[in-house]
């Protein structure tokens, strides 16, 4: 696939298969299911996605999708016999945010056990660890099935807004990010949110409050233009790490 693209897309690709990589490593990866998409630079039009029916493991930078805002491929590899194509939902979830979200790069969506327990508590995430303030003010979409249909879009949108991040009510959680480091910090922050909150309420004990005011100021700490961009110094590290591992997800 290196041959049919331009530099800046092919650049996208390596860092959206190490994306891939690094969600199955982390343990935030559901087998095929789920989807994390990359906007591709200068092509506001088209996005690369994941191939439906490789494991996050298996991909790599020429293993991507590109299709446009309607769902058309634009380009895709051969796959043989297997002829993989899109996911219905994921198609419906990032073209939905990339249409809407000209500042987004990088969207992640996924189904861990952690982000789905909390999916489906009433309180929703609380902010009762200092990770956890990160998302004091995070956004809420109700559930209303499977998400195949371009009516759902609307929606989807309007309860992520302008923010990073997304609770999927009864589903698992979603983030965007204008940057691929961006994203992976902001998923990864949120499932060690939603995973020390399960491990904290099972234990059956009262829940210690933060008074509203340092939740406030501590939500501040955490936004743009009061520190230095998300993934900006982890996001090569990350690389680093992956090509001590396996390198694969380059080709």
């Amino acid at each position: 696939m290196r041959s049919q693209c331009s530099e800046q897309e092919w650049q996208a690709r390596v860092d959206l298969a190490a994306c891939y990589r690094l969600v199955e490593i982390y343990g935030m990866s559901d087998m095929m299911a789920n989807h994390i998409s990359m906007r591709v630079p200068d092509e506001d039009n088209a996005f690369l996605i994941n191939a439906y029916g490789m494991m996050y493991e298996e991909i790599t930078a020429s293993s991507l999708v590109k299709i446009d805002l309607d769902g058309n491929v634009l380009s895709r590899p051969d796959f043989g016999e297997l002829n993989y194509g899109i996911n219905k939902a994921g198609y419906v979830i990032h073209s939905a945010i990339h249409e809407a979200r000209h500042d987004v790069a990088c969207i992640i969506h996924t189904h861990s056990w952690a982000s789905m327990a909390v999916s489906a508590l009433e309180c929703g995430l609380l902010p009762i660890t200092q990770t956890a303030m990160r998302f004091l003010k995070i956004g809420y979409h109700d559930y209303v099935g499977v998400v195949l249909k371009d009516e759902e879009k609307a929606s989807l949108v309007e309860d992520l807004g302008q923010g990073e991040a997304l609770i999927l009510r009864n589903h698992g959680a979603l983030v965007a990010g204008r940057t691929v480091g961006e994203a992976f910090n902001w998923m990864h922050r949120l499932e060690l949110a939603c995973r020390s909150q399960v491990a904290a309420m099972s234990c059956n004990s009262p829940l210690r409050a933060v008074p509203s005011s340092v939740l406030e100021d501590t939500w501040r700490n955490y936004q743009p233009g009061t520190r230095r961009p998300y993934g900006l110094m982890e996001w090569p590290a990350l690389l680093r790490k992956l090509d001590r591992m396996d390198p694969s997800y380059r080709t």
